[in-house]
């Protein structure tokens, strides 16, 4: 594959989507549970609930400034290598942007500084406010970042103006509550929960293994894993709602994830594994399970799922279609206020397929001129990389069920056997602490990369979105980039595992007095529940 300035550009932007991603989902799921933890040592003031507070907040702040810092040259890329995608459709993909800097971030940033400087400032039960804020003020952010992401899969409440030549928002409502939307809040927000409990799990599971800090490992576990299970199962059973969108908003993306090249009769079937081969257009020695894909991407057993060659006869007419929308478009240009109603007419009528006659600009300067090969050749783009984003959902999908195993074993041993843990369960513990961030990067990948050619799907091509840059100027951006985001990874890899080597080092005088103090009454009473557990052996 020829690299050019496309191609280079979509690599710098999926480098650092991919490396600020590193950062989110622990953000997103250590806010939650600190606060959850902070609520237990309000409501038992036990003095080891705030020691545990305490610790896994000073992770949480470590990563959550290493994600400020990735996460805003991030947005600085639509400027610097997607000039033309921030004009096209900076209108309606600015606002959410703009909202989440000016209310999630700005709220998430201010109860950060109190949670870290207020323990002594404030009341328990304000501090235990503030903490919630902080986590409130995460998920927000994500809910912003996920609405902009989501109007990009499924563009509703907005439509193109022939005179300004923009996408314009008609709808913000529409634009806020867009299924895909909202689908992906929900899945990327429960993932990220997954990700912060088998990091806590595993820290804590490390900690029991050298006999350190035993108190706040058995019960970091408790809540890691009973949180972590509901999240697990979130995650699965939210996924199948994504899956259930993109039946009826990117066909074409689901189509790819299942290697589904012909449609079949209903209800489909779920290809379990397969060899997808996009040159024969065939999924070679396919595994099937019956019903099960109709299931998921249509809720019915009688409707139909559109398979990849169906898929690409209709961007075919859609280009066709576009073509006198674009035709139409010209004329509007050239002639402005004087454009005759009758060509107002025809656009508006064909509009919606002007983004599919955008696909011949990679071929011809004029898509009216393209030729039949031209024509055919640009629907059959609209076939993403099928094999990767086969196999990169099936692993994605073979780690949620994973984590779902790992997270019930560990609830099961927490609540009912006394939270004594085999050796090899808490070496799993620990080997299994970088997966959810495989699963999540597999997520993003199969969003992303699913949805070319597009930027914004079925209105503005990737190709056609790019700043006029030359290649020497990205591959010099980009070696910078990938140098400051790899030289933040070390410094945070770095930080978080000093702190955890470390251990909780405040309030250790005054746990372990209260612990001595108490500990025949915590074996006595409630040694077996998470809140207490018993000494370790």
């Amino acid at each position: 594959m020829e690299i050019d300035v496309v191609e280079l550009s979509r690599l710098q932007f999926a480098m650092t989507a991919m490396y600020h991603f590193l950062f989110v989902p622990l953000t997103l799921g250590l806010s939650v549970l600190v606060a959850i933890m902070e609520t237990v040592y309000v409501m038992t003031n036990r003095p080891v609930w705030r020691q545990m507070t305490k610790f896994w907040g000073t992770l949480f702040g470590i990563n959550f400034v290493l994600g400020v810092a990735t996460g805003i040259t991030m947005e600085f890329q639509f400027g610097m290598n997607w000039s033309y995608y921030s004009h096209y459709v900076g209108d309606i993909f600015g606002a959410p942007l703009a909202i989440e800097g000016l209310m999630a971030f700005f709220l998430e940033a201010t109860f950060v500084g109190l949670f870290f400087f207020g323990w002594d400032k404030l009341s328990k039960r304000a501090h235990m406010v503030v903490t919630w804020m902080v986590a409130i003020g995460s998920n927000f952010s994500a809910l912003w970042i996920l609405i902009a992401n989501g109007w990009m899969q499924n563009p509703v409440g907005s439509q193109f103006n022939p005179d300004s030549m923009r996408m314009e928002m008609t709808s913000f409502f529409e634009v806020m509550f867009n299924e895909v939307a909202q689908a992906k809040f929900v899945h990327t927000v429960s993932a990220g929960y997954v990700t912060a409990a088998v990091f806590v799990l595993g820290v804590s599971a490390w900690y029991l293994l050298k006999g350190r800090h035993v108190e706040l490992a058995r019960r970091s576990i408790a809540v890691a894993a009973t949180f972590g299970l509901a999240s697990a199962l979130s995650v699965v059973v939210l996924g199948d709602e994504s899956g259930y969108s993109a039946s009826h908003t990117q066909k074409m993306k689901l189509a790819a994830i299942e290697g589904m090249w012909e449609t079949h009769d209903a209800p489909a079937s779920f290809t379990l594994v397969g060899f997808p081969d996009k040159e024969a257009r065939e999924t070679h020695y396919a595994l099937e399970i019956p019903w099960v894909m109709g299931l998921i991407g249509t809720r019915s057993l009688t409707q139909q799922i559109p398979g990849i060659n169906d898929l690409v006869d209709q961007a075919e007419e859609k280009i066709r279609n576009g073509l006198i929308a674009y035709d139409a478009l010209m004329t509007i240009r050239t002639e402005r206020a004087s454009t005759p109603d009758e060509v107002r007419a025809t656009f508006e009528a064909h509009s919606e397929d002007l983004g599919f006659a955008l696909l011949l600009k990679r071929y011809v300067d004029d898509p009216r001129t393209a030729t039949e090969e031209q024509i055919k050749t640009a629907a059959a783009d609209t076939i993403p990389g099928v094999a990767s984003l086969f196999w990169a959902f099936r692993l994605m999908v073979g780690l949620g069920f994973s984590f779902i195993a790992v997270m019930a074993y560990f609830a099961f041993m927490a609540s009912f056997r006394g939270m004594r843990f085999p050796r090899w369960a808490l070496w799993l513990g620990v080997i299994i602490i970088p997966t959810p961030w495989l699963a999540a990067e597999l997520g993003w990948f199969v969003a992303e990369f699913g949805r070319q050619p597009w930027t914004v799907d079925g209105v503005l091509p990737t190709a056609l979105s790019v700043s006029h840059l030359s290649v020497a100027d990205l591959l010099i951006t980009l070696a910078g980039f990938v140098t400051l985001y790899t030289v933040l990874f070390i410094i945070e890899m770095g930080l978080m595992l000093k702190y955890i080597r470390k251990g909780p080092y405040e309030d250790v005088e005054e746990t372990e007095t209260w612990m001595a103090r108490h500990e025949d009454r915590l074996r006595a009473n409630d040694d077996k529940g998470p809140f207490a557990p018993e000494p370790a052996e």
